[in-house]
């Protein structure tokens, strides 16, 4: 996922790249409210979430986050040390779909990410998918309201388990699932004494649709759904 940083420390920026970078992100650092907006441009490289930090040398946050959402719907994740309530009401007003106070644990900022973009819907997952209600990836047919996933027609019968996995992976193609967050979005539960069962419903989605790229592992992070040309 492309992801737009917009912090005028070079040192906080850095620090959160390298973490962001570990975690499968494409990052782009703008350093004012007006790189910011620059690098927002329709024919731009789309990002999937903004970071905006409201502490900022050019321009109020407050201000860039209502210019960001009159030209764009990419999801705004306001980042600031102002953690009064009157504050957080203000700037999800002016369009920001989330607020994270500094200090914040890296974990919750990652977890909120993840959440805010799948929100929305990315133009390469719209082009890739038949309908709201289902996803076509290559020769990977899901429908989602009868949970019935099919491969070059053939029907592959998957366990409970094993089709809210691969939904989940194929809603956002091409972007890093972390394993502590797949646990949680399949099983409900925390990521100790679980992972081992994660992997073995990875290697049965695998076998059982015969396509053993289809779900990568990128190591020490989690797993992502590489679709088909």
């Amino acid at each position: 996922m492309r992801l737009l940083l917009v912090e005028d420390d070079n040192h906080v920026a850095a620090a959160l790249s390298a973490v962001l970078k570990r975690h499968g992100f494409d990052v782009t650092h703008a350093r004012s409210g007006e790189e910011a907006l620059q690098a927002l441009v329709p024919e731009g490289p789309g990002f999937g979430v903004v970071l905006l930090d409201l502490g900022l040398p050019d321009q109020d946050g407050y201000e860039v986050c209502g210019k960001i959402r009159k030209r764009t719907a990419t999801p705004v994740i306001m980042v600031t040390a102002r953690a009064d309530v009157r504050s957080r009401i203000h700037g999800l007003n002016l369009g920001a779909d989330d607020y994270v106070v500094k200090p914040y644990d890296t974990g919750e900022l990652l977890a909120r990410i993840h959440a805010v973009s799948r929100r929305t819907v990315p133009e390469d997952a719209a082009a890739a998918g038949a309908g709201e209600n289902e996803l076509l990836l290559g020769p990977v047919h899901i429908e989602l309201p009868t949970r019935r996933v099919t491969v070059d027609g053939t029907v592959v019968q998957l366990t409970r388990k094993e089709f809210d996995l691969l939904a989940l992976l194929a809603q956002r193609p091409g972007v890093v699932f972390r394993r502590e967050q797949i646990i949680s979005e399949v099983w409900r539960t925390s990521w100790e004494g679980t992972g081992r069962t994660l992997e073995v419903h990875v290697a049965s989605l695998r076998a059982k649709l015969r396509m053993p790229a289809l779900i990568e592992t990128v190591r020490g992070v989690g797993y992502r759904l590489v679709a088909p040309a």
